[in-house]
């Protein structure tokens, strides 16, 4: 069974930085896509970033210039290198894979909390 693990959460104040990891195990799959997504108390989920191995990476117009994804796709792993961090940045951070372009996100990890304090 595919389990995606976050890790690198945790409090940080306002202007800081923290790097998120995520890592695939429990099987021999390929994704062709993984991505970041975030929820704050209140709010739905939302799309932060995502990298296609194949042509690259898209940033949500709120983290652009801030974040930065990176990954490899031969070891389905992804990191989120978050710098300049706003108290709107709070939220729970999801790691997501997608095995296929154009069909959604197959899975999905637990998720990993960011403080971020004014």
């Amino acid at each position: 069974q595919v389990q995606l693990v976050e890790s690198g959460g945790g409090l940080v104040q306002a202007g800081g930085s923290l790097r998120l990891s995520c890592a695939a195990s429990g099987g021999a799959f390929s994704t062709a896509t993984m991505g970041w997504f975030r929820q704050a108390p209140g709010n739905e989920r939302e799309f932060v970033a995502r990298i296609r191995w194949s042509d690259g990476t898209y940033y949500a117009d709120s983290v652009k210039g801030r974040f930065t994804i990176s990954g490899d796709g031969a070891k389905n792993t992804v990191y989120l290198r978050m710098s300049s961090l706003k108290p709107e940045d709070t939220a729970v951070y999801y790691c997501a894979a997608a095995k296929v372009l154009g069909t959604g996100y197959d899975y999905w990890g637990q998720g990993t909390q960011v403080t971020v304090s004014s």
